[in-house]
C-alpha cells in the first residue's frame, strides 16, 4: 500500500517503511461475562471469541482471592460468600450485599471494564495497583483507574520512570516536587498514615452537602454544560480539602502527596463524574478553550479518559474485524512534538524513542496502531494542548483545543537515533480559537506583535506591580470616566475588634500543623491557603495575618496582601460598557483582587445611591446567589459588621468587573489580624478554572426588600440561568 507523503514528510532512504506492518491486527481484549438470571441475555458470547464464564462479581470468591474494581466486597461479605462456596448442595445460604460506603442510591454506578466506558479496570499482573504518572510521579496505588493506553501495558514508562528530568515534571500542584517517585508502604495501602479510609469518610461527608439538584443533572445520559462544571467543582472542593488535612497531618513531609489522585479516584468508585460512554468527536458540556489544571479532570468529565497515557483509543467494527482508533491525544511536551503551528500538530508516537535510557524504535501497536488505524479511516480526533503554567513554571495547563483530523503519517528519526512515528492532524475549520489565543498572549508578552486596540499600557501608573492596560477594540470611546487608581481601602473606620487579636507570633511564616498558631485557630485548625495560593476551603470568613502578626509579608496567610497576581486588563465590551479580563489562566480558588475604594457608612449609601445612583458601590448586607453545588457549605458570609465600598471617585481594577447570574468569580471577607481595629476587607476569588481572555464577573446581588421607586437594572449576562435583573 502506496501512501501520498508530504514533501516535508518523505522517509529517508533506507529508513523504517511502516507500510510494511499495516496489517497488523491488534489483540482481542477477553471480557470477563457475567451470567445473570435476570437477563440472560448478558452472558451471551462475544461473537468470534470462546465460551468464557466466570465467577459472579458478588462471589463467592476462592480463600485469599479479593474481588476487583468496581466490585469493592466488605469482609463481612467475602466471608459469607466462603461459607456459600462450602455449603453442602441443595442448601443455600443468602447472598450478602455489595458494600457501600454510602447509600447506593445516593452516587450512580461506576461504568463496567467495557472498552466503550472510560475508568476501566483493565491491569495486567505485572502493573496491578500501580501506574507511572506522565507528569513524573510512580508507582501510586490506584483502585479503579484506568491508567493504561488501552492495553494495559505500562512497561515502558515503569522502566523509565527515573529518567525524566525534574524540568519536565507536571506535577499538577506547581511544585515540581517528584519526591512521590516511590512505591507506597504497607501501611499506606491499607489507609494507615495517609488517611485511606479518613479520605472515604471525608469524601462522604462533602459529597452529603451537594444539592440533590445535582446529581439529577450528573444521571443525565449525556453530560451538559451544567455537568461537567458540577464535576469538577466536586472535584476540586474534594481536592483541596484532601491536601489541607494530609499536609497537616505528621507525615505531611515524608514525601509528596497526590490529593489530586486520590481526589480522582474516590470520584470514580462513587460514579461522580459525566460523559463515562466512551466516544468519538464533541463531548457534551466541554467546549472549545475550556483549561484544566489536571489530568485526572479530563477523565472525570469524559474528555480524555486515560490518567496519564498521552493516545486514548477504543476498538471499532469494520467490515468482520475490530481495529482501535484514536479518540483523543494530549500533547503535552514529553515527547519531539512540532506545536509552532495553532493549525496544524505534529504529533510523535508514544514508547520506544522517547526515552532516554533503553530507547528503541517504536512499535506499531497500540496508541500508534490506533492513531493510524485513524488516518485511514478519517474520524474526528480531540486534542488537548498541554501548556505551561506561567503562575508555576513546573507545572502544566491543559487546554482543549477541539477536533483534528490526521492527515499524514511518517516515520521520522528522533534525537535518540531511533525511529519514531509522526502524525500530521489538522485542525477542522470553523471551530472557536483556543490555542492561538495562547499564542497570541506570547506574542504580546514578548513583545514580536503588538496588542490592537491599547488606550493605556498601564491604567494603574504603576501602583500594582503587574501593569493593567487599558484596551477598547469595539468602539471609539477613549476610556472610562475619571478616577483615581488606589490598590487599597481609604478611610477604613477604626472600631474596636470582636475578640482580641494579638496576632501570631510565627517568625518565620505560619506552617500548616501548627496548632499553637492563633491565625491557625481562628481558620479552624488549617491554613486557609495552599503554598501555592489557592484557597483551600470554601470558609466564609478568611482570617488572616495582619498588623499585629510577626510573621514576614511572604505569609502564606497574607495571600489578598500581595497585590495583583494576574496579568490583567480592562476593555470595551459590546454591550456592558467596560469589563475585566486575565491574559493569563486562572486556577479554581485562586485569589484574583480585592474591592479597593472608600469606605462609608449606610447614610452615604442611602445617599449615593438614591441621587447619584453610584454603580461603584460594593454593599456586603445585600442577598447574594450562593454557589448550587454546596448551598450547606456557600451561605452568604457571615461579616463581623457590614462594609460598604465606594470606588466611584477611587478604586482599583475590582471596579470594572461586570454582573452576571452565573459568575466565575465569588467574593470572601478577609479579617486581618490587628488588635487596633476591625481590620475588614473584601476579595475575590475564582470559582473555576478560567481561560485567558474570558471576562471576570460576580453576582452583585440584590437588596430586599426593594423600596418604593426602586429602579432594577436590567442584566446582559447572557448566561443561561439570567434572572433578567439585578440591583
Amino acid at each position: 500500500m502506496e501512501h501520498n507523503f508530504g514533501q516535508d514528510s518523505v522517509p529517508a532512504s533506507g529508513s523504517f517503511d511502516k507500510s510494511r506492518v499495516l496489517n497488523v491486527k491488534p489483540l482481542r481484549t477477553l471480557v470477563p461475562v457475567f451470567p445473570s438470571p435476570s437477563n440472560p441475555s448478558s452472558s451471551s458470547t462475544p461473537q468470534g471469541g470462546a465460551p468464557f464464564v466466570c465467577v459472579s462479581p458478588s462471589g463467592p470468591f476462592p480463600s485469599g482471592v479479593a474481588p476487583f474494581y468496581p466490585f469493592f466486597i466488605s469482609p463481612e461479605s467475602q466471608r459469607l460468600s466462603e461459607q456459600n462456596a462450602q455449603t453442602p448442595a441443595g442448601q443455600r445460604v443468602p447472598a450478602a450485599p455489595i458494600s457501600t460506603a454510602v447509600p447506593i442510591n445516593s452516587f450512580r454506578t461506576p461504568t463496567g471494564a467495557t472498552n466503550g466506558h472510560v475508568g476501566s479496570s483493565r491491569r495486567t499482573a505485572r502493573n496491578r495497583g500501580q501506574f507511572t504518572e506522565e507528569d513524573g510521579y510512580s508507582n501510586v496505588e490506584m483502585s479503579g483507574i484506568d491508567a493504561e493506553d488501552g492495553t494495559g501495558d505500562r512497561r515502558s514508562r515503569r522502566k523509565s520512570q527515573k529518567n525524566v528530568e525534574m524540568g519536565e515534571i507536571d506535577t499538577g500542584d506547581g511544585t515540581g516536587d517528584g519526591r512521590s517517585k516511590r512505591k507506597k508502604t504497607a501501611k499506606e495501602r491499607r489507609g494507615g498514615g495517609s488517611g485511606g479510609d479518613d479520605s472515604d469518610a471525608l469524601a462522604n461527608d462533602i459529597l452529603k452537602t451537594i444539592n440533590p439538584v445535582v446529581f439529577d443533572v450528573l444521571n443525565q445520559p449525556e453530560g451538559s454544560r451544567d455537568a461537567v462544571a458540577y464535576t469538577l467543582m466536586v472535584y476540586e472542593v474534594l481536592r483541596r480539602k484532601l491536601g489541607q488535612i494530609e499536609e497537616t497531618t505528621k507525615e505531611a513531609h515524608s514525601g509528596a502527596k497526590r490529593p489530586d489522585l486520590k481526589a480522582g479516584t474516590i470520584m470514580l468508585r462513587k460514579g461522580v463524574r459525566t460523559n463515562s460512554k466512551k466516544h468519538f468527536g464533541v463531548v457534551q458540556g466541554v467546549e472549545i478553550g475550556d483549561i484544566f489544571f489536571f489530568r485526572f479532570e479530563l477523565c472525570l468529565v469524559g474528555l480524555h479518559s486515560p490518567s496519564m497515557a498521552g493516545i486514548d483509543y477504543m476498538t471499532s467494527k469494520a467490515s468482520q474485524e475490530e481495529e482501535p482508533l484514536a479518540v483523543s491525544i494530549v500533547s503535552s511536551g514529553g515527547y519531539e512534538d512540532n506545536v509552532d503551528d495553532g493549525d496544524v500538530l505534529i504529533y510523535s508516537g508514544q514508547g520506544g524513542a522517547s526515552r532516554e535510557k533503553g530507547a528503541s524504535d517504536q512499535k506499531l501497536e497500540r496508541g500508534n496502531l490506533a492513531l493510524e488505524k485513524s488516518l485511514h479511516r478519517g474520524n474526528d480526533v480531540r486534542v488537548i494542548r498541554g501548556l505551561k503554567d506561567i503562575a508555576h513554571p513546573t507545572g502544566k495547563v491543559y487546554v482543549y483545543d477541539g477536533l483534528y483530523k490526521i492527515q499524514n503519517s511518517w516515520v521520522d528519526k528522533a534525537k535518540s537515533g531511533f525511529n519514531v512515528f509522526k502524525y500530521k492532524l489538522v485542525r477542522l475549520p470553523g471551530q472557536p480559537e483556543a490555542y492561538m489565543i495562547w499564542k497570541s498572549i506570547q506574542q504580546w508578552t514578548e513583545k514580536s506583535a503588538s496588542r490592537m486596540g491599547v488606550i493605556l499600557p498601564d491604567l494603574t501608573s504603576g501602583a500594582e506591580n503587574l501593569p493593567v492596560c487599558l484596551v477598547n477594540d469595539v468602539d471609539n470611546e477613549k476610556g472610562p470616566a475619571y478616577f483615581t487608581y488606589c490598590p487599597g481601602l481609604k478611610n477604613l473606620k477604626l472600631t474596636a475588634p470582636l475578640e482580641s487579636n494579638a496576632g501570631c507570633s510565627c517568625i518565620g511564616g505560619c506552617q500548616p500543623g501548627n496548632f499553637n498558631c492563633p491565625c491557625i485557630q481562628k481558620n479552624g485548625g488549617y491554613l486557609p491557603y495552599y503554598a501555592n495560593g489557592v484557597l483551600a476551603d470554601l470558609k466564609s470568613v478568611i482570617h488572616e495575618c495582619g498588623p499585629s502578626c510577626q510573621c514576614p509579608p511572604n505569609c502564606r496567610n497574607r495571600v489578598s496582601q500581595g497585590g495583583l497576581k494576574f496579568r490583567l486588563e480592562v476593555f470595551r465590551t459590546k454591550d456592558k460598557g467596560w469589563g475585566l479580563r486575565s491574559w493569563d489562566p486562572i486556577r479554581a480558588g485562586t485569589f484574583i483582587c480585592e474591592y479597593a475604594g472608600e469606605v462609608i457608612d449606610n447614610a452615604r449609601v442611602e445617599e449615593l445611591g438614591g441621587e447619584n445612583e453610584d454603580d461603584y458601590i460594593f454593599d456586603s448586607t445585600r442577598i447574594y446567589q450562593q454557589l448550587e453545588v454546596f448551598p450547606g457549605d456557600t451561605e452568604a458570609p457571615k461579616i463581623p459588621s457590614p462594609l460598604y465600598i465606594t470606588a466611584r471617585n477611587e478604586g482599583n481594577v475590582a471596579r470594572f468587573m461586570n454582573h452576571s447570574c452565573s459568575p466565575n468569580v465569588l467574593w470572601r471577607p478577609v479579617v486581618r489580624e490587628n488588635k487596633n481595629e476591625s481590620d475588614l476587607h473584601i476579595a475575590f476569588y475564582a470559582i473555576r478554572h478560567i481561560p485567558p481572555m474570558m471576562e471576570l464577573t460576580y453576582d452583585y446581588g440584590i437588596v430586599l426588600p426593594l423600596k418604593v421607586g426602586q429602579k432594577k437594572k436590567k442584566c446582559f449576562c447572557g448566561s443561561a440561568k439570567c434572572r433578567g435583573y439585578f440591583c
